[in-house]
């Protein structure tokens, strides 16, 4: 389709694009996940992405104990033998994006100047390919253009060098980062003298880990595979499962043939929360599949925590009917603490404040809580839909609350189940991949290395865009990912970056962050999961961890796109070379070469991880220790298992207002589209949709495919900023009254900076207060271009 740009600069020309991404198309909503559907999408994006041969070489590698690991979702394989194909429709997406056959050369970059590239819609940019030469961007410039490996080092060195201090540079890591890059990446960064190491767990599940800490004392789940497979009761909040990390659904089928029920408590009714159909299973080919939740409750944006809290009063007044026979008295009594003022709190629960912030009934209130009363083993799994909230922390905590009173934490088949979003985003984590990491690990870092790590704690994601937006930071790296779409405030965000001297992206693919960048910009291409990865004549492996703290290996087979594309380890090796020079204690020439020689340190540095090289060998790796999982021991202040008092919170909706939350389409994953088919909300062919209550489409006077803007409302020390998206067409979709739903990352424009959780900073991205307006002329996807067919 031809499209016409028009800038605000007065420039008109005319651009080729894939697609509108203003002409969504409302279908029929599909009512299952999973199916022949899902076998048929991922074998076409395949084929059409890497062609026959080479979709069929990755796809039977993909998860596979000689494969490689997803480059998608973090949700663990099942431990014993591998299924033939042990992948999702999305996972077989991620694969055909980053093992496509097309590639973006320095030719590329000569057509097409930064001018042209800024117009580009997000989808258009990934889809070019992959990235094959290291390029630079200099001052004054227009086009990237090709540099040496050599050269890029010591340009980013030298700024480096230049800083007046080395908190002045910021060093962002993906979740897509092996454990082996992540290890050595903070590791560059510590020797240089910052712990300024954001990662895009500052914007999921930071919420988990701060509320975590608190009530287990480590802030990751306490639940493998088994234990999931092997509960009684399963309560999912705040998660999309069919989409988000769609082989859970397999273990939950697994689940429920056991004797299972399944509680789906989320704003909407998604597709993967109703029926499931393995294609792997006849029922799932020609029957009906497997219907998922026993209960659903459609909750309130932001009400969980009251729901929670409404079920833990349920609970003791159930006790007081059958004492002895609800509350787990011998575990609070043996392993918890603070349990006499959360009591106190809990029986003092207003029923009436838990329906409004909820928006359920009594009876389903009532029925849940049975539920969970009856239940001998119980796992709660959330994700994003509950840490994006300003009381994220508060609210988990509130889980957690529950299944402490009912004894669930170190039983088998019970506990807390944070469900990663990315591949690897927990074993960065583990490696050392934080701004606050304590001080066991710096001295052992030290001891080991012979180097000084700073204590001054670092910034995270939302503090490194404050910092460069104000001018403390002038150097940004990242590690993977997208940095500029994947982060709130897109306005203040790319403005942040664009005041950088320097920024540099080391990627797979094109993406937002390359085209807005700093007065110098590069671009370094990386290896991916699937590529092979050859160090000194010898194939390499990496490792990652799971959301369930499994570490395996994972091994690239594909031929990479070119001979100038390094992996994530030879790059920081050999940065690091270049900065900390020859003298460094760090031997990075030998860790560049074998890296084997890397987890000989991860194992001499990082709790848990002791002899590593041969534990992650075996045929399922190994699972990393976890105290009130393995042996109720709590690693917290009290030595204990803490509840938590807390003021209940929820999200009131405005007269005259909605709250928005943000979400993925079922055709990308985070800042990644894949396509432009969300078929199981009925959406193809377009992104710009918002899903609204036909009562509040009533109430407003709009009609359905009426184009409106939306315009988000964020109050801080007593005024109002409003930030605007444009023309996005009304859909009519089952959300609860008052809330509304639409596709980042083209609304993360909405979400202020300073709107964040207490405690744990993460970006409020499911409770944007909005109102929506006539549509204004539309805006480009991320530019604020205009575009007219």
């Amino acid at each position: 389709m031809g499209l016409r740009l028009r800038r605000g600069r007065g420039v008109t020309r005319d651009i080729k694009a894939d697609y509108d991404e203003h002409a969504a198309v409302v279908t029929e909503r599909e009512q299952e996940a999973a199916g022949v559907k899902a076998v048929l999408v991922s074998l076409q994006r395949g084929v059409k992405s890497m062609g026959p041969l080479r979709t069929a070489a990755s796809l039977i590698r993909l998860n596979q104990r000689k494969g490689f690991d997803c480059p998608g979702c973090a949700w663990p394989e099942e431990p014993g033998g591998r299924k033939f194909a042990e992948f999702c429709e999305n996972g077989a997406k991620a694969v055909a994006e980053e093992a496509t056959k097309r590639v973006v050369t320095p030719e590329f970059f000569a057509r097409h100047s930064i001018s042209d590239l800024e117009g580009r819609p997000e989808y258009w940019l990934s889809q070019q390919g992959r990235l094959t030469h290291p390029v630079v961007l200099r001052p004054g410039d227009d086009h990237y253009r090709e540099i040496s490996w050599p050269e890029a080092f010591r340009l980013i060195a030298g700024e480096l060098r230049a800083l007046d201090d080395p908190n002045e540079a910021v060093f962002y890591t993906s979740g897509r980062t092996s454990n082996e890059a992540a290890f050595l990446y903070q590791l560059l960064v510590r020797s240089f003298g910052t712990n300024n190491l954001p990662d895009c767990s500052n914007m999921c599940h930071e919420s988990s880990g701060a509320s975590l800490v608190d009530s287990i004392g480590i802030g990751k789940g306490s639940v493998t595979v088994e234990d999931v497979a092997n509960s009684d009761l399963i309560v999912i909040a705040g998660q999309n499962p069919g989409t988000n990390h769609p082989r859970m659904l397999s273990v939950l089928e697994k689940a429920k043939a056991n004797g299972a029920k399944i509680i789906a408590v989320n704003p909407l009714p998604e597709a993967g929360l109703i029926r499931f159909k393995d294609p792997q299973k006849v029922h799932g080919v020609v029957g009906h599949g497997v219907a998922v939740a026993d209960e659903f409750v459609q909750i309130r944006l932001g009400g969980d925590m009251a729901l929670f809290a409404g079920v833990a009063r349920l609970l003791l007044e159930a006790d007081d009917r059958r004492p002895g026979s609800v509350i787990d008295r011998d575990f609070i009594d043996t392993y918890c603490h603070g349990f006499a003022e959360y009591e106190a709190q809990a029986r003092a629960v207003d029923l009436d404040t838990v329906l409004e912030a909820t928006g359920i009934s009594r009876t389903q209130l009532e029925r849940v809580a049975a539920m969970v009363a009856e239940s001998e083993r119980t796992v709660a799994c959330w994700a994003m839909g509950l840490t994006q909230h300003r009381h994220a922390v508060a609210m988990i905590s509130e889980i957690s609350n529950v299944l402490l009173m009912r004894g669930m934490i170190g039983k088998p088949g019970a506990g807390l189940c944070p469900v990663r979003g990315h591949s690897n985003v927990q074993g960065d984590r583990t490696m050392g991949i934080w701004e606050k990491m304590p001080e066991e690990f710096l001295a052992a870092l030290d001891a080991h290395f012979g180097i000084t790590s700073p204590r001054q704690d670092g910034v995270d994601t939302v503090d490194a865009i404050r910092a460069m937006r104000d001018g403390r930071a002038k150097v940004f790296m990242g590690m993977g990912g997208n940095f500029a779409l994947a982060t709130p405030d897109t306005a203040v965000t790319e403005a942040a970056l664009r005041a950088c001297a320097l920024t540099v992206q080391v990627s797979t693919k094109l993406n937002r962050s390359h085209v807005v960048h700093g007065r110098t910009a590069l671009i370094l291409p990386s290896l991916g999961r699937t590529d092979r990865d050859v160090q000194n004549g010898v194939k390499q492996q990496v490792s990652v961890e799971d959301s369930m703290s499994m570490v395996h290996l994972s091994r690239g087979s594909l031929h990479p796109p070119g001979e100038q594309v390094r992996s994530e380890v030879a790059i920081v090796c050999q940065l690091a070379r270049e900065l900390l020079g020859p003298a460094h204690p760090v031997p990075w020439e030998r860790f560049n070469g074998d890296y084997d020689t890397i987890r000989d340190a991860i194992a001499a540095v990082v709790p848990g991880c002791a002899d590593y090289n041969t534990k992650v060998r075996a045929a399922d790796g190994f699972q990393l220790p976890h105290g009130p999982r393995d042996s109720r021991e709590f690693p917290t202040s009290t030595g204990k298992a803490n509840f938590a008092v807390n003021p209940l919170e929820w999200v009131p909706v405005p007269p005259g207002r909605l709250v928005l939350q943000t979400l993925r389409s079922h055709d990308q994953y985070n800042t990644t589209i894949y396509g432009l088919s969300d078929r199981y909300r009925g959406v193809e062919g377009g992104r710009r949709v918002v899903f609204v209550n036909p009562a509040d489409i009533a109430s407003f006077g709009l009609t359905e495919g009426d184009r409106v803007d939306l315009v988000s409302e964020f109050t801080a020390d007593g005024e109002t900023e409003e930030r605007r998206a444009k023309d996005f067409r009304v859909v009519p979709y089952s959300t609860p009254v008052g809330n509304a739903a639409a596709y980042y990352p083209e609304t993360n424009s909405l979400v202020a900076l300073d709107h964040v959780a207490a405690r744990s900073n993460t970006p409020v991205s499911k409770a944007v207060v909005i109102r929506l307006e006539p549509a204004s002329a539309p805006d480009d996807l991320v530019s604020g271009a205009a575009w007219d067919e």
